[in-house]
């Protein structure tokens, strides 16, 4: 019994010292990677992201990140995860400017050289579960505003796929005329506000509806600047629909800017029309007016 305690101890301390070196070598690719980005010297050939994303728009990315990095924050001891050829780095960025976010920026180990893939700003704290059996609506949640982020981008990445898949079989055209007819759900949109906010005619309800869907719903910042029988404004700043499109670079590679402009003022023009408006779109990007008529 003694030499299998031995060969036991013996294991588990050979064990612990490659666990050791690999947490040591893997500390220094982080050291590497933030030193070629502090320096600007990240390159393409070192990133290798998941299909449809490109090294370009991964480097762009990175690039966007050290313009106003704060590199005492990326020089901390980032926690590190690894399965096989698989690294990961979180890293909590914006603490000096009392935004903290954690971040995983994760890369691919291959020959004994490390390779970027991607970063991502959500990350599920379920580390630690406890005991089972557990319930898993006792799970640690998100910041509202990130449990928002994450509906809004699985919602619209499913629709754009949608709208290149009918592009593909259909046409344009026909693809943007399921957009107004399906996607907006114009009539439908239009009736939830009338029986929802019974308070009003429909053209009133369907502009309160709005304000409220798109703020609770859509975690947008939203703002009712002017309502009367005739004339209504509102206003989306920070909208996150376009933030979507800027930040989720899958998005990017996926559809053109024009068409992603095109399928919102789509939505938007033909639920107007079910209620009785007309509509005017000002701007696209951080502030966003809907001016209505009639």
């Amino acid at each position: 019994m003694k030499i299998f305690r031995l060969i036991a101890l013996i294991l588990i301390a050979a064990s612990t010292a490659g666990a050791a070196l690999s947490g040591q070598d893997d500390r220094d690719v982080w050291r590497e990677f933030v030193g070629l980005l502090k320096a600007g010297r990240m390159t393409a050939d070192r990133i290798r992201p998941e299909k449809p994303l490109t090294p370009e728009s991964q480097l762009a990315i990175l690039r966007g990140f050290s313009k106003n990095a704060v590199w005492e924050e990326w020089e901390a001891e980032p926690k590190i995860v690894r399965y096989g050829d698989r690294l990961t780095f979180l890293v909590t960025l914006g603490k000096s400017v009392q935004s903290p976010r954690t971040y995983s920026l994760n890369f691919l180990i291959e020959n004994g050289r490390w390779f970027y893939r991607f970063v991502e700003g959500i990350v599920l704290p379920l580390d630690r579960i406890g005991p089972l059996p557990a319930s898993a609506a006792n799970f640690l949640e998100l910041p509202k505003d990130q449990m928002l982020w994450i509906q809004q981008e699985s919602y619209w990445s499913e629709q754009v796929r949608l709208f290149n898949f009918l592009t593909h079989e259909k046409g344009r055209d026909t693809a943007f005329r399921w957009i107004e007819t399906g996607l907006a759900n114009g009539v439908g949109y239009a009736l939830a506000a009338s029986v929802w906010i019974p308070f009003y005619p429909t053209h009133r309800a369907f502009i309160l509806y709005l304000c409220w869907e798109q703020a609770k719903f859509g975690g947008n910042n939203v703002t009712l600047e002017k309502l009367t029988d005739n004339e209504a404004v509102v206003l989306f700043q920070d909208s996150i629909y376009f933030s979507l499109y800027m930040i989720a670079t899958h998005l990017k590679n996926q559809i053109s800017l024009e068409d992603y402009i095109k399928i919102f003022e789509t939505i938007w023009q033909a639920r107007a029309r079910a209620a009785g408006w007309n509509l005017v779109i000002d701007g696209q990007g951080q502030k966003i007016y809907f001016r209505f008529s009639r």
